[in-house]
């Protein structure tokens, strides 16, 4: 069955690894053919990795790619976002909606800068985007509308897994899924060096790891089973797998993740 195509033209201001990611899969994923990708950026060398991975049109301008593009993605790094916005605030009209992928710049101030009535939208994406499963948080602006949000979830979930949340949760999604792709990565790395202590090849232990944490979070997914509860169907009496998590609770390990989470949170916070 073909995947519906999104009737719209989709520019990117910004053409850096994200932006890149995120065309490549609407244009793998059907949502958008290439000549409905558009793109402009200060960089020529990051423009043309973005014309050859995606197929998209390059543009010189802002106002150039506001012409050309229905739905406008924000994705600059948030210490050129002032002068991105200030450029394209006199560009914006009512058909567009603008989402901003940049981190730590909230809707009040995007709306500041493009005025009351821009259909907003501020995504929090993660880096697994890059290789389509990540997983994103969104949250509209007083100018969006509930169709805008579900066509920009349409457009996420061509690079994972996206919900919706208030913007007052935006913290915590970059708290978790923002920050989180770091924290499993020390897990699997440590877990590799445990298996390098047991006497397994460095390359072998890291695959064996890479693929245990990446197949365990399938089976969350896939089953909808409570991750106790697949816990639990591994954890044999008298086992291996409960006497390692005997050390994993006398380590503990699960207090160390939710402070974790809350850690980046609350730094987030700090930097919004």
């Amino acid at each position: 069955m073909t995947t519906p195509r999104v009737p719209l033209r989709i520019g990117f201001i910004g053409s850096g690894q994200m932006a890149t990611a995120l065309a490549r899969g609407l244009v793998q994923g059907g949502l958008v053919s290439a000549e409905q990708v558009v793109a402009v950026d200060v960089v020529p060398a990051a423009a043309e990795r973005f014309r050859q991975e995606t197929g998209g049109e390059i543009v010189r301008t802002i106002q150039e790619l506001a012409q050309n593009a229905d739905i406008l993605f924000l994705a600059v790094k948030p210490q050129h976002m002032a002068g991105v916005l200030a450029e394209l605030a006199p560009c914006v009209l009512s058909r567009h909606v603008v989402v901003s992928i940049a981190a730590g710049i909230s809707l009040h101030v995007l709306t500041e800068r493009l005025g009351a009535g821009c259909r907003l939208i501020r995504v929090m994406p993660n880096t697994p985007c890059l290789v389509g499963r990540g997983a994103s948080g969104l949250a509209r602006g007083g100018g969006a509308t509930a169709e805008d949000a579900e066509t920009v979830l349409r457009l996420l979930s061509a690079v994972g897994f996206a919900a919706e949340v208030p913007e007052g949760l935006m913290d915590a999604v970059t708290g978790l899924s923002g920050s989180g792709p770091a924290f499993v990565y020390v897990m699997i790395e440590a877990l590799a060096d445990g298996g390098v202590r047991m006497g397994l090849p460095r390359d072998l232990a890291l695959k064996l790891a890479a693929h245990t944490v990446g197949g365990a979070a399938q089976m969350v997914l896939a089953t909808g089973l409570h991750p106790g509860a697949l816990k639990d169907a591994v954890a044999s009496p008298g086992g291996t797998t409960i006497a390692g998590l005997q050390a994993l609770e006398q380590a503990g390990v699960r207090g160390t993740l939710m402070n974790a989470v809350q850690a980046a949170t609350l730094r987030a916070r700090e930097l919004s």
